[in-house]
């Protein structure tokens, strides 16, 4: 059950795919046309199509028009840097940062979770019988779900700490801008589902090694 329920949030392989083929295609664009707005339109075009899949084959959306929210959000970012008198590497930069933003936010939020002995996973596997807060008494079903959360967090940790010094590399001109913007690109791939689906499988590993029987609570 647990596993069913964090395959289903992390929206499974064609979720984590279709998160990354926006990316995938501004990277490649923006590398070999060095057209920042054609990058971006293209990108949201590839989101637009795989919305229109998703549509057609009457299944869900959501990561499909999460995957649009992150695109919109970028170009907010993009807009304000054009605004601001940013360079078309440093707006292209721009694009980079929200990603970076929305892990470390991320990385906080599912800590603190854990730290105040609600963690997030417990949430997950107790929208299974319709109670979130339910199994929040069974102090083995906490620890479990305390120990699944932190990996889930591990991605996003992972990500801030090798994303970050590069994005900041490129916008004080210690990294050159061309090669600041590739490398964000790429990692944004790299570290993107292929850690997501990592962290999914040490969870596996986890809950095959634990007993985690769903007792009920004692009234």
């Amino acid at each position: 059950m647990v596993r069913r329920q964090l395959s289903r949030a992390l929206g499974g392989r064609r979720g984590m795919i279709e998160a990354a083929v926006p990316t995938i295609t501004f990277t490649i664009l923006w590398l070999t046309t060095r057209e920042l707005q054609l990058a971006l339109a293209v990108s949201l075009s590839a989101a637009v199509v795989l919305l229109v899949i998703r549509v057609v084959q009457r299944s869900s959306v959501q990561f499909v028009v999460n995957a649009m929210v992150g695109i919109g959000i970028g170009w907010l970012f993009v807009a304000r840097s054009a605004a601001g008198g940013g360079s078309e590497q440093e707006q292209a930069l721009a694009y980079f940062l929200p990603g970076i933003l929305y892990n470390s936010g991320y990385t906080v939020v599912l800590g603190l979770t854990c730290l105040i002995g609600w963690p997030v996973v417990g949430f997950m596997v107790g929208s299974v019988t319709g109670d979130p807060t339910a199994r929040h008494r069974d102090k083995q079903i906490v620890k479990l779900c305390t120990r699944l959360t932190w990996l889930l967090v591990l991605p996003c940790v992972l990500r801030v700490a090798i994303r970050a010094p590069i994005w900041l590399a490129g916008n004080s001109g210690s990294m050159d801008a061309d090669t600041a913007v590739a490398i964000p690109g790429v990692l944004k791939i790299v570290l993107g589902w292929p850690l997501q689906l990592a962290a999914l499988g040490a969870m596996v590993w986890v809950l095959a090694r634990n007993h985690t029987p769903m007792i009920e609570p004692v009234a």
